[in-house]
């Protein structure tokens, strides 16, 4: 009798036993797979880091050769940044940026967001400046405006916000329509908030009406 339990016992271990292996192994080939795909995941966000790293060292390098090239041989930053003489540029190595300014007067009529004509040519210089040189690079069209109310064009704009938005947005889709990468590049307007003049004087408002072509290097 105490034979045939042992048995009993031996058999009901053994199929036990049986029930749980397949279900181990299959554990051990999720774990496995599992496994791999996070040593997967921490190799390949591993080269990102390293691309990552060579291309803020490759851009601070070229922001150092910028630098070096106005200070030391006493270029211009419209020289060095490669838009030309003519070209209202500032490079700011601190913040890592080259700014483009173009006043309002040569790209619009007053009150108005539409592209004249006669300024066809300076944005596509600046188009294959930025095509040419800064390929991949962020950059940001930024408008202003004076502090004077809108009157004339009341009924096209709410305010003077709305206004530089939709001159930004202009030259934005411009630079679009003629090859610069949407993923790259974004409209803003920052309306009267952002002078660089005084708004008391006829000169400083029109220096202040302008839209800004930012190009990040970092």
């Amino acid at each position: 009798m105490r034979i045939f339990e042992i048995k009993k016992i031996t058999l009901l271990s053994c199929l036990v036993i049986s029930a749980f292996l397949p279900g181990c192994t299959n554990w051990k080939k999720e774990y496995d797979a599992l496994y791999i795909e996070h040593q997967n995941v921490i190799g390949l966000r591993e080269s990102e880091r390293r691309l990552y790293n060579d291309k803020i060292t490759q851009n601070q390098a070229t922001i150092d050769d910028l630098h070096r090239q106005m200070e030391e041989q006493k270029k211009s930053p419209a020289q060095v940044s490669g838009f030309g003489e003519g070209y209202d540029v500032a490079f700011d190595a601190a913040a890592g940026t080259i700014t483009v300014t173009l006043p309002n007067a040569i790209l619009f009529d007053s009150g108005k967001a539409s592209l004249k004509k006669t300024t066809i040519s300076e944005l596509d210089h600046i188009r294959t400046v930025l095509r040419e040189k800064y390929p991949g690079k962020e950059i940001d069209v930024v408008g202003h405006t004076d502090t004077d109310p809108i009157n004339k064009t009341k009924d096209l704009w709410k305010d003077n916000w709305e206004l530089s938005a939709q001159r930004a947005l202009s030259v934005t889709r411009y630079l679009i329509e003629r090859g610069i990468d949407e993923k790259s590049i974004r409209a803003a307007g920052c309306g009267q908030t952002r002078p660089v003049a005084s708004n008391a004087t006829a000169n400083g408002k029109a220096k202040n009406r302008r839209v800004e072509i930012v190009v990040h290097m970092r």
